[in-house]
């Protein structure tokens, strides 16, 4: 599974790292709803929340869902400016304006992309244009709760009224607590965006890309960029650029707008806590597998705790070696488990450090 950009065409001087302090603020919002997702963020959100009037926190949970489970495209405006090639703003207010400058029923499919009602990166009629669509996203709306039933219904009503709430919100997030975060932070994502970009001009697309994340890849013959998430989507350059937007409270959020229609978006962590590539979807799904056999569960909570031979672990578990052998090489293909040879023999043993990066439960499990 991945998503795809096609770039048949595309010219180094269209492709622009930019920082942008509202898709920031949108981490910042989907960080403060979701402070699970960021571990390393947990002083930051617990000393905003702390200091949060009612109001505000009141209108935040209103469409959280807006940031929450859905990093909504509203917070990347210039890219759906026509045109295919405007960027960020350099401040707030500007992203604010660009914000402006979509068309409601831009701002309306952006907005109910947490619905799914529509098709996102083909071609479409819009929500507003479309009865059948309009109802779809009611009725899906309602599915995912009241909140979300009530705010598509004011969206769909009355959008400049939703627009203007929106905004105004946004403003105050910024007077109440981003405003201090970004004149710390955006001093950081220029320096980053510097550094990419002297790479894309010194040693070209796919140079900067690798830097960006291990999960981007760039298949210079095919002009096609590749990013390995768990998702399928398709987009393309065509005669716009391409945008590649840096964020410091994202981690470990790798985004990609592909809306159709709008400029393709890379929205990438400019920094990672652990210094180790995160696992491809393959990998991931390798481990997955192999873990869901109750066998090589018992396997791993052995070999968590001391290395053992083939031939031990067979007479631990009361197997034959070929069928210990077996399962201890689904492991090792998943990266799950390591070997050393001590004279004439083989001992295998967990890999700790992967699997505490799978889960604490799975580890905690294992290991009472």
């Amino acid at each position: 599974m991945s998503v795809r950009i096609d770039i048949a065409g595309l010219r180094q001087e269209r492709v622009a790292v930019v920082p942008s302090p509202l898709a920031e603020l949108g981490m910042a919002l989907h960080a403060l709803s979701e402070p699970g997702h960021h571990p390393g963020l947990q002083g930051w959100v617990t000393a905003v929340t702390a200091r949060f009037d009612t109001h505000l926190a009141d209108r935040m949970c209103e469409a959280d869902f807006l940031w929450r489970s859905t990093f909504s495209d509203l917070f990347m405006p210039f890219a759906g400016i026509p045109g295919r090639g405007t960027l960020p703003g350099a401040t707030l207010a500007e992203d604010l304006d660009l914000l402006d400058k979509l068309t409601d029923e831009q701002f309306v499919d952006a907005a109910l992309e947490f619905t799914c009602a529509m098709p996102y990166d083909t071609e479409a009629a819009g929500t507003l244009s479309d009865p059948e669509l309009r109802d779809r996203a009611l009725a899906l709306a309602a599915a995912r709760g009241p909140q979300q039933m009530r705010f598509t219904q004011r969206l769909l009503a009355d959008p400049p009224r939703i627009r203007a709430w929106l905004r105004q919100f946004l403003e105050d997030c910024d007077e109440a607590f981003f405003a201090e975060a970004w004149s710390r932070l955006r001093h950081q994502l220029a320096s980053d965006a510097r550094h990419k970009t002297d790479l894309l001009h010194r040693k070209g697309l796919g140079e900067a890309l690798a830097s960006v994340s291990p999960s981007v890849t760039l298949d210079e013959p095919a002009a096609r960029i590749t990013i390995d998430k768990l998702g399928i989507g398709h987009t393309a350059t065509l005669d716009g650029g391409l945008l590649l937007v840096p964020t410091s409270l994202g981690w470990p959020h790798l985004s990609v707008l592909h809306r159709y229609g709008w400029q393709p978006v890379l929205h990438y962590p400019m920094g990672s806590p652990e210094p180790v590539a995160p696992p491809s979807v393959e990998q991931l799904t390798l481990r997955m597998t192999a873990l869901s056999h109750p066998v090589r569960m018992r396997l791993c909570r052995s070999l968590a705790r001391s290395a053992f031979t083939t031939s031990e672990l067979a007479q631990v578990h009361g197997m034959t070696a070929p069928e210990i052998s077996r399962h201890v090489s689904v492991l090792k293909k998943a990266g799950l488990v390591t070997t050393r040879r001590r004279g004439r023999y083989v001992l295998h043993q967990l890999d700790v450090t992967v699997v505490a990066r799978l889960g604490s439960d799975f580890l905690e499990g294992i290991l009472r």
